[in-house]
């Protein structure tokens, strides 16, 4: 193998495809990444694998000798990251193809291989079910529900965003059990389901798939960072999901087994709504969670319709104690309702509208958080925290 490119190009590459290696791997191979010259089409691709999360990308390059190889991913970033950006990069293999030597103008490296044979391959979805998603689209379900998974390993299930594509509707939901985002996207699809088997192709009228909130993030990074407008591929079977697009490449596994109702924990109808300016609310909960992280960053928020303002306060033990208030448009009866400060503020980071809308019935039932103003079609459901007056 031997070719020249630009290191600026395969250190963004490096670094994409790193957050795919394993950092405390079962076979030295996946420690790797495996990098693949091809001088028929003048492209280099890179590859990272930890056997649940795949991703591959590739830049153009001069290439003389068609190979490939893997490097240790650490080393070779590191190593690439610190070279000049004026200089272009070589890379070469030795006769035994597993000694790689790096030349720039800086100087030049040599690096311990191991063999690309050994490298495991990309899981890749032939037949299926295919869906073709407006990447604009996708990368707003993701942003608007991802926060909301759970980190807890014990409820694998809930650590995943839940996708449903129904027509050409695409609806993104995550819960942690403490609370729950679902964003309804119309008009995400670019065509209707297609499925290479006629009775998946009924089933798939409404497919729903629940993935790796880790392989997601990957997923938005990479759409968040894509230039193009072509439609993102999604191509599911027995298990795995691979998303397409452009030259790049997410493979994962699903999550497996039967996603919570959602949809019966949205309650039907308020007897309470508070709307009030997002920035203004986002601010203030800002200041008064210095005081709550202090102690169980709970906050009180009490409604007062004849004044026409809500109180947002914390009371820290044997630290302090302070509250601010806010002008809203209030309906329904007053309320104090209790919340994690650090809940609210995620779900009100997530949305975009200029004026949000809390709705409640009482102050131990599920709240909810929607934009009142930007037609986002995100609901926001929060459980709040038990009080002793």
């Amino acid at each position: 193998m031997k070719l020249v490119c630009s290191q600026t190009e395969l250190n963004t590459a490096l670094q994409l495809v790193s957050r795919a290696v394993a950092s405390r791997p079962t076979h030295p191979v996946l420690a790797n990444v495996l990098l693949t010259a091809d001088a028929g089409t003048d492209r280099l691709s890179l590859t990272g694998f930890d056997l649940s999360l795949g991703i591959q990308t590739s830049l153009p390059a001069s290439v003389d000798t068609s190979g490939a190889v893997t490097l240790p991913a650490r080393l070779f970033g590191e190593i690439v990251s610190r070279l000049s950006s004026d200089s272009p990069i070589t890379l070469a293999t030795d006769d035994t193809g597993e000694q790689v030597e790096l030349t720039s103008l800086s100087g030049s490296y040599q690096m311990r291989g191991m063999p690309a044979d050994d490298f495991p391959d990309l899981p890749l979805v032939e037949n299926g079910t295919a869906v073709k998603l407006d990447p604009a689209a996708l990368v707003r379900a993701l942003r608007s529900t991802l926060f909301a998974s759970s980190s807890d390993e014990a409820k694998q299930l809930l650590t995943g965003v839940h996708l449903r594509f129904d027509q050409t509707r695409l609806e993104a939901a995550s819960t942690d059990g403490h609370r729950l985002a679902v964003l309804s996207v119309d008009n995400a699809l670019q065509d209707a389901i297609a499925s290479d088997d006629a009775s998946e192709a009924e089933e798939s009228a409404a497919l729903a798939v629940t993935l790796p909130a880790r392989s997601l993030r990957e997923v938005e990074r990479l759409m968040a960072g894509w230039k193009g407008s072509d439609p993102v591929s999604l191509f599911f079977e027995r298990g795995q999901v691979v998303v397409l697009a452009a030259d790049q490449m997410v493979t994962s596994r699903t999550l497996e087994g039967t996603y919570p109702n959602y949809r019966q924990l949205i309650p039907e109808s308020f007897s309470r709504t508070i709307a009030l300016d997002r920035r203004a609310f986002v601010a203030s909960l800002e200041r008064i969670a210095v005081l709550a992280d202090q102690h169980n960053n709970v906050v009180r928020i009490s409604s007062d319709p004849s004044k026409g303002l809500i109180q947002i306060s914390a009371d820290a033990q044997d630290v302090g104690s302070g509250s601010e208030s806010l002008p809203a448009l209030i309906e329904g009866e007053e309320v104090q309702i209790a919340f994690n400060v650090r809940y609210v503020l995620d779900g009100l980071k997530a949305m975009d509208g200029e004026r949000i809308v809390l709705s409640c019935n009482a102050p131990t039932t599920p709240a909810i958080l929607s934009p009142s103003d930007d037609g986002s079609g995100l609901t926001y459901l929060v459980m709040p925290v038990q009080i002793r007056s």
